[in-house]
């Protein structure tokens, strides 16, 4: 990609940067401080409060201004930060968000990559990449489940996930030998597609 913040689909924003790669362990601890802080801050407001002397109405009032957004499901205007697990961005706030496959695929998202999710107030979703995962290259074999339709690449011993907008996009069939990404130091059942090799032996 030649420029960052490339608007790739409708409504998802990726963001390149120069970030260095992180491994498992450093993505677990990042999400595990945002929860800390997010929780710290969630209990804080519920100690002011119960400490709080007003009438109930004011309480009311004060209980609805204090407590974080995401308890009423309303998420305009917020930044939340997450880790990508294949489909979905798992929040700081525990809650998955669906990562459109197109632009999954199309930024080659691993399991195990930071995200950062904008909802606008006209209810857009914004996604932007904030740390890659280290990553490895594998070759594997297409596959496809007879009955669910699902594609999987089978490489090194293991079998990954992928997702299908990512096939449909480098047209594989099965039997096609597959370029995935996958986290280089923690376990992962999803894969990215990089590249794919006909077997007539072309590149798509």
């Amino acid at each position: 990609m030649e420029e960052s913040n490339d608007i790739l689909d409708e409504g998802v924003v990726m963001e390149e940067g120069e970030a260095p790669a992180l491994s498992g362990a450093e993505t677990k601890l990042a999400l595990a401080l945002r929860v800390v802080r997010d929780l710290k801050s969630r209990l804080d407001n519920l100690e002011r409060l119960l400490e709080s002397r007003s009438e109930s109405a004011d309480m009311d009032s004060y209980s609805m201004s204090s407590t974080d957004e995401s308890s009423f499901g309303s998420f305009e205007g917020r930044s939340i930060e997450g880790v990508f697990d294949g489909e979905h961005m798992v929040g700081e706030d525990g809650r998955q968000y669906a990562v459109p496959p197109n632009y999954a695929s199309k930024s080659k998202l691993v399991e195990g990559d930071l995200l950062r999710l904008t909802i606008s107030e006209n209810g857009r979703f914004l996604f932007k990449q904030k740390g890659p995962i280290e990553r490895q290259r594998l070759v594997g074999s297409l596959m496809q489940d007879e009955l669910s339709g699902d594609w999987k690449v089978v490489a090194g011993g293991n079998g990954y996930n992928v997702l299908a907008a990512a096939i449909s996009f480098h047209r594989g069939e099965v039997g096609d030998e597959a370029v995935i990404l996958v986290p280089k130091s923690a376990p992962s059942s999803w894969a990215a597609v990089e590249n794919m090799i006909k077997k007539d032996g072309s590149e798509w």
